[in-house]
């Protein structure tokens, strides 16, 4: 995925929205010399261009057709990006560590010349570069994207303006292939300007702008062009431009189809598409054709009804079909016929299957829990932090990436993903799992099992969990909550219908919802976990990638907090004491549960180490870290801890829909870690089309799973997620997309200062202080990176699972027959 495609997902909604209390956390990441992560490489069948047949037309599934050919609108989407890239300039692509790279077919060169006064950046343009109407790209064009984007009219309907609002100026250089940009304040993501760069006829009025790009692009500049838009038809057609001074395209003609996940097997059953992201289960299904075609290439029987069936069942059901009963003949001669049918057309699939190959590789997005500190128990830091350190995250991701033979590490980073250059595991600032020391901060919270057992009279109406502790329910919508978050129009998670998320799923079948558990049901984990064990099957990491970005104009003023004092320690080993008390205590009622012994923490040696924190990060230097339990020794039970009678409940919000069985089997391994901890969880259930503007954007949630896209500009993207909700005029908190409702003022101002800071190896130590201080804060912990499946036909080349990497879509196409 390019990084127009990222920016694209990110920007898709916010014009449509109107405490950390740690030790000295900087310089607390390993470093890269330390952390040893690697990305895994692209997996497209890369061939050299001679090695490609000229012509052919490549049909590419796309989730639904592009609402807008416009990224910088709100409702753009994937398929806006894909066209966008493969007829439009990016100054800057992609490669597979997500690290810009200049684009030679547009630019001889791109620099800063000057920093000070002012940063000042050069543009030498390719002397070939030219519209499709021959008219060359040049300043002109950087002016009207730049007047377009800055944010300074409304009439333009922009979803982001990121970086442009810093430039000053932009004039003509030395000669017409020469732009130069003035910048009024620095900016270290220059790089991610200009791309795409679209032509002075788009960008140059707010009608052409806002309606004229959204079904059609008057020109464009890149290896094809765009033919036709048939929404009738489900396509879109982009055909190789002759205008086209780089190498031309292999293809003939590029057509994206809209086909929705849920049919992308018919589709490739049927010999429609060429290419299509694809979840796991239909992976496992490919791989199980081809394993089957090599073992049948001597040649098998055809299917019969009696296929696959026991000796004495294929008589029984013979003799049936011809016996003298005939009403009980009947039936059984029209039983063996659709049986038959049914086996001649799972081997038509099967055969139609072989001529796929997997692609795989890892997404450039990652899977995050969620912690809404807005209101209720989470609103205390304490007992976040606890929820992060009863997690094992590397569990979660072997269970999610493992059966898929891609590296199984939990990630490490909010703002980068591993082997791009800012990614250090900063994970190490609030610590790994750790079940005694997650009690011991509920403890400190006031969380205890006394509390739970504690009679309290109860105020009429009110509920346990968030209710509980005097908050607003997070259960029930409050009056003001669509002002607490963006307007839903543009703001959606990549798993609408028009924009579903790649799907990665276990080759096994996908687990049954928890006992008890109904779409739009809740389930109280723990309950059903102490009765008997669920079995948890490989599964992909499920599915919402939410996107969208606008950053602030101005810097907020940050306060940088102290280590804790001396006292701050005592402290800390009495809370630690209680906490071990607590422990015992939870144990001794081992005998109650039936399973408890299944429930023990993984032995010290396979737990992950939590890298790139300093000591104390939430406890001071000198706490004494908890003795390793001995052989046969129990870890602590859920044994429901509470306040003043009423349990600590936490509401887990998960889509009920047919694509996120998966999610679901992550979110029952995430309630199963918190019930060790005396945690419990209420499972609700929501449909798919609610989860996203109804229950993460509005704020109507404790805890839930979705996915952040991964970006090559963190100062630029990370910053909205992660800025701390200032309060509005009428009360309401603006969010912008930081939909945990946890940030402060340092994060904001490292975030401005990583902006700001043209030395690439400063900002980068800027992105990772800040990144440390966002673990710290325990609003978002990353869990995994995301699966990317893709289905390529097999004389398919330099096409498929694409990682970070931008596309040369000039490139694509089939492989060249082999010369004799």
């Amino acid at each position: 995925m390019s990084h127009v495609g990222v920016r694209a997902l990110r920007s898709a909604a916010l014009l449509t929205s109107g405490a950390l209390a740690v030790s000295v956390l900087a310089g607390c990441s390993s470093g890269d010399e330390e952390d040893g992560a690697r990305a895994v490489p692209a997996d497209i069948a890369a061939v050299p261009r001679a090695s490609v047949a000229d012509g052919g037309t490549l049909r590419w599934a796309v989730d639904a057709l592009p609402a807008t050919f416009n990224t910088f609108q709100a409702d753009a989407d994937a398929a806006t990006a894909r066209v966008a890239d493969a007829v439009l300039p990016s100054l800057f692509t992609l490669d597979e560590r997500g690290r810009p790279q200049p684009n030679r077919n547009y630019l001889e060169s791109a620099e800063i010349i000057e920093r000070e006064p002012q940063q000042v950046v050069r543009y030498k343009l390719h002397q070939q570069a030219v519209w499709s109407d021959g008219r060359e790209i040049g300043a002109p064009d950087f002016v009207a994207q730049w007047r377009a984007l800055r944010g300074r009219d409304s009439a333009y309907w922009t979803a982001r303006n990121a970086g442009y609002e810093r430039i000053e100026k932009i004039e003509r250089g030395a000669d017409d292939l020469e732009v130069r940009v003035t910048f009024a304040k620095p900016y270290a993501d220059w790089k991610s300007l200009f791309t795409p760069l679209y032509p002075k006829e788009v960008t140059g009025s707010p009608s052409t702008f806002n309606d004229g790009a959204r079904t059609t692009l008057p020109k464009t500049a890149g290896p094809f062009r765009l033919k036709a838009l048939d929404k009738k038809a489900g396509t879109v057609t982009l055909v190789r431009d002759p205008r086209w001074w780089g190498e031309p395209a292999k293809l003939d003609r590029l057509v994206l189809r809209a086909v929705p996940r849920d049919r992308r097997a018919q589709a490739l059953t049927a010999n429609t598409v060429d290419i299509a992201e694809i979840d796991a289960p239909l992976a496992a299904r490919i791989a199980r054709a081809v394993r089957e075609g090599k073992a049948g290439a001597q040649g098998s029987a055809a299917p019969t009804p009696d296929t696959g069936k026991a000796p004495s069942a294929a008589l029984e059901s013979w003799a049936t079909a011809h016996g003298s009963d005939k009403a009980k003949a009947a039936a059984a001669r029209a039983a063996r016929l659709r049986e038959q049918r049914a086996a001649a057309a799972a081997e038509a699939e099967q055969r139609a299957l072989r001529a796929y190959v997997v692609r795989k590789t890892l997404e450039p997005a990652y899977t995050q829990l969620a912690l809404n500190g807005e209101s209720g128990p989470l609103a205390d830091e304490r007992v976040r932090r606890a929820v992060a350190r009863a997690l094992d995250r590397r569990e979660l991701a072997q269970s999610v990436l493992a059966p898929l033979g891609l590296p199984a590490e939990p990630v490490g980073s909010h703002l980068a993903l591993a082997g791009q250059d800012a990614y250090a595991d900063s994970s190490g600032a609030l610590g790994g799992q750790d079940t005694e020391e997650a009690v011991a901060l509920l403890a400190d919270a006031g969380w205890t099992k006394e509390g739970a057992r504690a009679s309290a009279a109860p105020k009429e109406g009110t509920k346990a969990g968030a209710e509980a502790s005097g908050a607003p329910s997070k259960g029930t919508p409050s009056k003001d909550a669509a002002s607490k978050a963006p307007p839903s129009h543009g703001s959606r998670p990549e798993a609408t219908p028009s924009k579903a998320p790649s799907r990665a799923a276990s080759p096994a079948a996908a687990p049954a919802p928890a006992d008890g558990a109904t779409a739009g049901g809740t389930t109280t984990a723990g309950a059903a976990a102490d009765t008997a064990r669920t079995v948890d099957l490989p599964s992909d990491e499920g599915l919402y990638i939410v996107g969208d970005e606008k950053p602030a104009a101005d810097s907020r003023p940050g306060t940088r907090v102290l280590a804790p004092a001396p006292a701050a320690a005592v402290h800390s080993r009495l809370v630690l004491g209680q906490a071990r008390a607590v422990t015992a205590a939870l144990t001794a009622d081992s005998d109650t549960r039936a399973d408890a012994k299944d429930a023990t923490d993984a032995p010290a040696h396979e737990r992950p180490k939590a890298q790139g924190g300093a000591p104390g990060a939430y406890a001071p230097v000198g706490t004494a870290a908890p003795a390793a339990p001995g052989k046969g020794t129990p870890s602590p039970a859920a044994g429901p801890l509470g306040k003043d009678g009423q349990p600590l409940t936490l509401r887990f919000v998960l889509p009920s829909g047919p694509g996120s069985e998966s999610l679901r089997a992550v979110g029952d391994k995430i309630a199963k870690m918190l019930d060790r901890i005396g945690v419990r969880t209420e499972i609700t259930k929501v449909p798919d089309e609610s989860f996203f503007k109804d229950h993460i954007a509005s704020g109507d949630y404790d805890l839930a799973l979705y996915s952040w896209p991964g970006t090559a500009f963190p100062a630029t993207d990370g910053r909205p997620i992660y800025a701390k909700p200032e309060p509005a005029t009428d009360g309401s908190l603006l969010v912008e997309q930081n939909y945990t409702r946890v940030g402060t003022d340092h994060i904001d101002q490292l975030f401005e200062q990583a902006a700001a800071e043209l030395d690439e190896k400063a900002a980068r130590d800027l992105v990772r202080r800040a990144d440390a201080r966002i673990w710290a804060a325990a609003g978002s912990i990353p869990l995994f990176q995301r699966p990317e499946l893709v289905a390529v036909r097999k004389n398919v080349v330099n096409a498929g699972a694409f990682g970070f990497a931008t596309p040369a879509y000039e490139n694509i196409g089939f492989a060249a027959p082999k010369k004799k």
